[in-house]
């Protein structure tokens, strides 16, 4: 699939939660009609005869009665235009909730209101139709602020791929042409450095290829003559020709695009618990004012039937319901920001707190997805030759250093890196690639070579005894081995060894238990590496035998029915991982958590980022989403309770006994159960999730 063709499938799939019932409605719209909306709410509060009454205070100008119908007119069609549109969608799709019970208050204290403004009535609801309409854009505001559903993941895929390739003609000519203009048959020039533009087969050339945008895996692999490539990968040390395979919608990665798509719908379709409560109390609401004013109206009394069905409409507008959830993750997110902790997904929060898998992926995540040397051996004079006797592994590593100070592979740079601290630190000269087996270059007047077993073959050196003993052990631990010879015309004599492998992040360990302290059930780790390799690094980490697992030789497209295999047995899974191969499997999981420091593609496949790259963040995650929703329960229960008290008040059921509960009383109480949900909500800010020092 070429950048251009990414980019438009991106366009055509990038997600379709349920956040679709608001379509268009960004969080710059919501700002612009908010701040608008408050704007003229001001007049109309101010000149508002009950409010100048509550406060005794007067103003008197002419035209003072047109404020709040003129102005009370603009707020109903430009910052209520949202509400009334999902209303109508919400009756269309015969799913009542939030919106239409937002429109119907608005609707209700509107003509109300008109109907005072024209004597009819004698209730001025002109300054709570503003309030309303202003709080309720406030809430989706920060709501569509904090809590996006991440749609980018398609277009960072998109990107991956290059612009253009080098396709060769028929006399074998480079000729740079858009990358949209290639065919399956057509042979491309791969340069080092260079990204492959489509699968395809190498016809010509060796390559180490750096595929970790597309394995997750750090470790370069070797791709000769006949071997597959994917597009998207990088020939790290020498040029390639390649025949393609595939293009378009066939690719390997349009394959993960299609992945990340497809679990992204699946996972936007959970309802919303603030919707839920709203459907609720839409049924109850509109029983409510049925059954008063037919009881009313029964009884003789039309104005006193007009007046409590009104108030119990407008009482049961979801003030504190509409702001319960949005102001609760808005404040949720400030504070992890302030940890390291990204919320981007809205539901992430509340399913958070039920899991009880957490999956990682091995590589870039438990460990820190670069090689580091971690050996040295030396070998003994026997094998080294004359002159070599007393070597040291320091000088191995500082000999080695410096051959392979010129090259750009990633073990190279490792080696260099190794060394770097050495104040004796040699200088080389006469840098040569040898394509597939190593490098060689001049040090200090000798002639040395750098490479892996291929580069032993080719000058038929043999491995000493001892030497392989340890060759062996780091084998098994999974790490690469690379070989220092000394040239000599055709003699070649091995000097030492160097191991080299990818470091397990010292925070991982305190990262294992603090998950068990959290009561997480199981852990996996999941990795391509071979089972000894994943074994070696599950035993480091603290792995329970019988309880935790590990998922080894797992191939890159196979992640995400890895995660479907788990959800599959009851388990409720939090992915955390950092490749473009992870993407899938961390829009799959009821949790996905992606590492900060990873590639784009996974950063907005997750509902959660830890931008420190400390998976320790993972636990931090756990209790804030534990806090989080124990305060939208509580916002939830108080905004029900309120409503469970004030409507049958509303109505009108304790008139008997003098108790009413008139419309201005209701709106303070309705003003009163806001303050307490946002002062609630505050107390997001006592949570502590950085993890220990």
């Amino acid at each position: 699939m070429s950048h251009a063709d990414a980019q438009q499938y991106a366009a055509q799939h990038g997600g379709h939660g349920r956040h679709d019932k608001h379509a268009g409605h960004d969080p710059k719209v919501f700002r612009r009609k908010f701040w608008l909306s408050l704007a003229l709410t001001v007049p109309i509060v101010l000149t508002s005869h009950m409010v100048m009454d509550w406060f005794d205070y007067q103003l008197d100008f002419p035209g003072i009665d047109l404020v709040g119908p003129v102005l009370g007119t603009v707020i109903l069609g430009y910052g209520g235009a949202p509400f009334l549109q999902g209303a109508v969608r919400e009756i269309r799709d015969r799913a009542p909730g939030m919106m239409l019970l937002i429109a119907m208050a608005i609707t209700v204290a509107y003509v109300a209101s008109l109907a005072t403004s024209f004597g009819a009535f004698d209730l001025d609801f002109w300054w709570e139709l503003a309030a309303l309409v202003t709080v309720m854009l406030l809430g989706h505001w920060q709501e569509m602020k904090a809590i996006g559903q991440a749609r980018g993941a398609l277009s960072a895929l998109a990107a991956l791929l290059p612009d253009d390739a080098e396709r060769l003609d028929p006399d074998g000519q480079p000729q740079r042409v858009p990358a949209t203009d290639l065919r399956v048959g057509d042979v491309v020039l791969v340069r080092p450095g260079a990204r492959v533009p489509a699968d395809g087969q190498v016809v010509e050339g060796r390559a180490e290829m750096d595929e970790s945008m597309i394995t997750g895996e750090s470790r370069p692999v070797s791709r000769p003559t006949g071997d597959q490539v994917v597009a998207g990968t990088v020939a790290t040390d020498a040029a390639l020709r390649v025949r393609i395979k595939a293009v378009g919608d066939d690719t390997a990665l349009a394959g993960i695009q299609r992945l990340v798509a497809q679990a992204q719908q699946s996972s936007g379709r959970a309802q919303v618990l603030a919707d839920r409560f709203a459907a609720g109390l839409f049924y109850i609401a509109t029983a409510t004012a049925v059954v008063t004013l037919a009881v009313w109206s029964v009884l003789g009394n039309l104005d006193e039937a007009v007046v409590r069905t009104v108030t119990v409409l407008v009482i049961a507008c979801p003030h504190a319901l509409g702001l319960a959830i949005p102001l609760v993750i808005a404040l949720s997110t400030a504070v992890a920001a302030k940890s390291g902790i990204l919320i981007k997904d809205r539901l992430a929060l509340e399913r958070m707190r039920g899991v009880d898998t957490v999956l990682f992926d091995k590589t870039g995540t438990l460990t820190r997805g670069q090689h580091t040397v971690t050996d040295v051996a030396v070998a003994g004079p026997d094998a080294a030759g004359p002159g070599t006797a007393g070597l040291t592994g320091r000088e191995v590593l500082g000999i080695a250093a410096a051959v392979e100070a010129d090259s750009e592979h990633p073990l190279a740079r490792a080696i260099v890196a190794a060394a770097g601290q050495q104040r004796d630190r040699r200088t080389a000269n006469g840098f040569h690639a040898l394509t597939g087996r190593g490098v060689r270059a001049e040090v200090d007047g000798s002639s040395y070579a750098v490479g892996g077993p291929a580069l032993l073959r080719e000058f038929d050196a043999t491995v000493p005894e001892d030497l392989a003993d340890r060759e062996r052990e780091w084998s098994r631990r999974g790490a690469s081995v690379l070989y220092l010879l000394r040239l000599s015309g055709d003699q070649a004599n091995l000097l030492g060894a160097l191991a080299l492998e990818d470091e397990v992040r010292p925070e991982a360990r305190q990262a294992i238990a603090d998950l068990r302290q959290q009561g997480i059930r199981k852990i996996v780790m999941i990795t391509g590496d071979a089972r000894p390799v994943a074994e070696a690094v599950a035993a480091d980490l603290g792995f329970r035998s019988g309880e935790d697992e590990v998922l080894a030789e797992v191939l890159p497209a196979d992640k995400d029915d890895a995660v479907t295999e788990l959800q599959r047995r009851g388990l409720r899974v939090a992915m955390v991982g950092d490749g473009v191969n992870d993407a899938p499997a961390l829009a799959r999981a009821n949790v996905g958590i992606a590492i900060g420091a990873g590639t784009d593609v996974a950063i907005e496949s997750a509902g959660v980022v830890l931008a420190s790259s400390d998976p320790r963040g993972v636990t931090g995650v756990i209790r804030l989403s534990q806090a989080t929703y124990r305060k939208m329960v509580q916002n939830l229960a108080w905004a029900a309770g309120y409503n469970v008290v004030a409507l049958p008040l509303a109505a009108g059921v304790l008139a008997w006994a003098g108790v009413t509960l008139s419309p201005a009383v209701a709106a303070v109480l309705m003003s009163a159960s806001t303050i307490v949900v946002a002062l609630n909500a505050q107390l997001l800010r006592r949570v502590e999730l950085r993890p220990p020092d």
